[in-house]
């Protein structure tokens, strides 16, 4: 069964109802108080742009714990010789449009409507969204972005323009994720790219009942920024493949 949302209400059904395809319910808003409320009962909007607002909770669910990230020899070296300058929460937008150019294999536009960007972005004044920049002579060639909530992060989107470039952007987020200890990272679908960063699925129930233990511990909110200690490219991270 498919639920219609109440506008009237920002409480959503109970993400077990989903359908075998992680399909909940449609309907309501993109308001700041209905996205928090979403991601904290796990559930998250995915949608095309002039379609209904459509609302997920996949079963099983693709997440990683910020110390199991794997980091490869390869991807080490690259770490090592600080490729790319790393920032935080310095340009959010671009982050999320170039995260919504980005081509992906099996679709044919981008979820990240307009719509999506500019209710992001007000998540992002609030302090819940956060963007990783990876920077290469001043210029933005890849990222990611999610939001924190208590102490879990939710990872939406990703991009590169050179090669490691987002894969460097999520060890530095996990280095900091580490470093606040946060528990989890939600990676909502499961990619080939983010398995070989360590990813893994687990059912449904369990990530629920891990949103229950740690979404209303205290959110680190506002805006983040590297300490010198994440900076270091093998600080944390000692794993390898």
């Amino acid at each position: 069964m498919i639920f219609e949302l109440d506008d009237d209400s920002i409480l959503f059904p109970p993400a077990k109802y989903a359908e075998e395809d992680g399909l909940l319910a449609f309907g309501g808003d993109l308001s700041a108080s209905r996205l928090l409320e979403a991601y904290k009962n796990g559930i998250f909007p995915w949608f095309e742009e002039g379609s209904e607002y459509l609302w997920w909770s996949p079963d099983p669910r693709l997440v990683i714990k910020p110390l199991e990230v794997k980091v490869s020899k390869s991807l080490r070296k690259v770490l090592k010789d600080n490729i790319f300058e790393i920032k935080f929460d310095t340009n959010f937008p671009e982050v999320m449009k170039a995260c919504a150019e980005t081509a992906r294999n099996g679709q044919t536009g981008s979820w990240i409507t307009e719509e999506m960007i500019a209710a992001n972005s007000v998540l992002h004044e609030m302090g819940f969204a956060h963007s990783v920049e990876a920077y290469r002579e001043d210029r933005l060639v890849g990222g990611l972005y999610g939001l924190a909530i208590g102490k879990v992060f939710f990872g939406e989107s990703m991009f590169h323009q050179a090669d490691n470039a987002s894969k460097v952007s999520f060890v530095k987020l996990c280095n900091y994720l580490a470093e606040q200890d946060f528990k989890l990272i939600d990676a909502q679908q499961d990619t080939p790219h983010l398995r070989s960063l360590g990813a893994y699925t687990i059912p449904r129930t369990e990530f629920l009942l891990h949103l229950s233990r740690y979404v209303d511990l205290p959110t680190l909110t506002g805006k983040w920024a590297l300490s010198s200690e994440t900076t270091k490219s093998t600080s944390i991270i000692n794993q390898e493949t």
